[in-house]
C-alpha cells in the first residue's frame, strides 16, 4: 500500500479522494492554485504545494508542476480525481518514466482507449456493438461520403474529446461542412487536437454506462450500470442506479460487454464504458472513461463499495479481493448535481460569493462538496458546487427523497444562481417518473 499520494485536482473529488486516503492511513499532497488557496482539500490535506496561478493551463494541468510537487513530497503516487489530467497519456507515461505510480491505466491503455477512434476500433474487435460510422478520423470529404452512405443526422466528433465536450450533430447536407469546421475547431482549442470522425446520431437515446473494476492480475467484473439520461449540452444533470425500464437481459448483454472490452484492452483500475440505448432496445459502444466518475457514488451506494478505495488497492498492485458473484446491486439510488448555472438563462455560469449555505441531510443522503459559507465560486473551473446522492429501497423512494433533499437546499449569494429548481421539476416531470426521456429530453424541453 501507498505511504504518500499526491492528489492533483481540486474540488470536491479533491475532498473526496483525501477522506478515503485518510481512512486507509495514507497521508495526502493537495497540490493547488493560488485560486484554491483557501479551500476544503488544502484545508484538510497533510501537506500542500502551490503549483501555479488560477488558470488550468498553468497549474492543475500542468504537468510538470504535478510531477515536481509529487518528487518533492516524496509521494508514491499521483491520484488525478477526474478532469484535468485525469485521461492525459502524456501524463501518465512522465508518471512512469518518474517512478511515480499513476492511480489509472498504464499510458499505452489510456492512450489507446482515451482516442474515441482508436477505442472504437479495439471494442469492434472485442465483439462490442458500434453504431454506424468511420474507425479513422476523417476530412471534409471523408466524412461527406460517409453521410451519402449511412445518413443524417450524423455526429461530428472530437478523436480525442471526452466529458461531452467536443460534439455536435449535421442534421443535414447544407450544415455538414459548417458543424464539421466547428468541431475541427474546438477539438483543436480543447484537447490540442483538431481530428474528428463521425457516426450515425441518435436523437432518442438513452445513455447507460457500465462500472468496471480490473487488477493488475487479470482479474476483471463490473458494478453494474448507471442511466445518465437527463443530460444538457451532453452533461449530465441527474444519474442513477440501477438503469430503470430496461430488460434485464439487454442490462446484463451490457455488463458482459463492458467487462469484454476492458479484458480485450488490458484495462487496469476503475474505468466505466458508455453505452447509447435505442428505441428499439439495442445498445451500442459509445466510448470508455479511463478514470473515476462524477457519478460513481451512485454505484458506491448501491454496492456498498467504496471505488476510490478500490482504485488505490489496484494501483498499488493488490489483487481483487471481490468476485462477481460478491456483487449484488441493492436499492436505487440518484445524484443530482448542483452546479452553480441559471437555467433560465440557458445554464450560463454564475459565479459569485455564496453568502448563505444550507445543505440536506437525513438517512440515507450524502452530500459530497468543497464549499461552505464565504466561498466564492470561481469563473476559471467547472461550476459544480456539490453533489447530492440518495439511496432507498426502491426508484420512487429514491426519487421522493431526493425532492425531499433539494428542497432543503439553500445556495445563495450575489450573482450566484443553482440548478436546484431546476433539477427538482425534473424529477417530478411525467418523463422522469415513466421513464420516457432520453439524452435530448432537457435540450428539447429549454430549447
Amino acid at each position: 500500500m501507498f505511504r504518500k499520494i499526491l492528489i492533483a485536482n481540486r474540488g470536491e473529488i479533491a475532498v473526496r479522494v483525501l477522506r478515503t486516503c485518510r481512512e486507509l492511513g495514507i497521508r495526502t499532497v493537495v497540490c493547488y492554485s493560488t485560486r484554491d488557496a483557501d479551500s476544503r482539500a488544502v484545508q484538510l490535506a497533510d501537506e500542500t504545494v502551490r503549483i501555479g496561478p488560477p488558470r488550468a493551463k498553468l497549474s492543475y494541468t500542468n504537468a510538470a508542476a504535478v510531477i515536481q510537487a509529487a518528487l518533492n513530497t516524496g509521494a508514491d503516487a499521483v491520484h488525478p480525481g477526474y478532469g484535468f489530467l485525469s485521461e492525459d497519456p502524456d501524463f501518465a507515461e512522465a508518471c512512469e518514466l518518474n517512478g511515480i505510480t499513476l492511480i489509472g491505466p498504464p499510458a499505452d491503455v489510456m492512450a489507446q482507449l482515451g482516442n474515441k477512434v482508436t477505442a472504437r476500433a479495439l471494442m469492434s474487435s472485442a465483439g462490442l456493438p458500434l453504431l454506424p460510422g468511420s474507425t479513422d478520423p476523417l476530412d471534409l470529404p471523408g466524412v461527406t461520403r460517409l453521410a451519402a452512405g449511412i445518413g443524417f443526422p450524423l455526429l461530428i466528433k472530437a478523436a480525442a474529446g471526452g466529458g461531452g465536450r467536443g460534439m455536435d450533430v449535421a442534421w443535414d447536407a447544407a450544415t455538414l461542412p459548417e458543424v464539421f469546421r466547428r468541431t475541427q475547431a474546438t477539438a483543436a482549442t480543447l484537447f490540442g487536437d483538431g481530428r474528428v470522425y463521425a457516426e450515425r446520431y441518435l436523437a432518442r437515446a438513452r445513455h447507460v454506462e457500465v462500472q468496471v473494476l480490473a487488477d493488475q492480475h487479470g482479474s476483471v467484473l463490473h458494478l453494474g450500470e448507471r442511466d445518465c439520461s437527463m443530460q444538457r449540452r451532453h452533461q449530465k444533470l441527474i444519474e442513477e442506479s440501477p438503469a430503470p425500464a430496461l430488460p434485464r437481459e439487454l442490462v446484463e448483454r451490457m455488463r458482459r460487454a463492458a467487462v469484454d472490452g476492458a479484458r480485450s484492452a488490458g484495462y487496469q483500475g476503475a474505468g466505466t464504458f458508455e453505452f447509447l440505448v435505442d428505441e428499439r432496445g439495442e445498445f451500442y459502444f459509445m466510448e470508455v472513461n479511463c478514470r473515476i466518475q462524477v457519478e460513481h457514488p451512485v454505484t458506491e451506494m448501491v454496492t456498498g463499495i467504496d471505488l476510490v478505495a478500490e482504485q488505490i488497492r489496484i494501483a498499488s498492485g493488490e489483487p481483487l479481493t471481490l468476485t462477481q458473484d460478491d456483487i449484488v446491486l441493492r436499492g436505487a439510488a440518484i445524484e443530482c448535481r448542483i452546479n452553480a448555472e441559471d437555467p433560465d438563462r440557458r445554464f450560463a455560469p454564475a459565479p459569485g460569493t455564496i453568502t448563505d449555505l444550507a445543505l440536506p441531510g437525513g438517512p440515507f443522503v450524502r452530500v459530497d462538496t468543497h464549499v461552505d459559507a464565504g466561498y466564492q465560486v470561481p469563473p476559471e473551473y467547472d461550476s459544480l458546487v456539490a453533489k447530492v446522492i440518495v439511496w432507498a429501497p426502491d426508484r420512487d423512494g429514491a426519487t421522493a427523497r431526493m425532492r425531499r433533499a433539494l428542497d432543503e437546499i439553500t445556495v445563495t449569494g450575489p450573482g450566484v444562481h443553482t440548478t436546484t429548481r431546476f433539477l427538482h421539476e425534473l424529477l417530478t416531470s411525467p418523463a422522469w417518473h415513466k421513464v420516457t426521456h432520453g439524452t435530448t429530453y432537457i435540450d428539447d424541453l429549454t430549447g
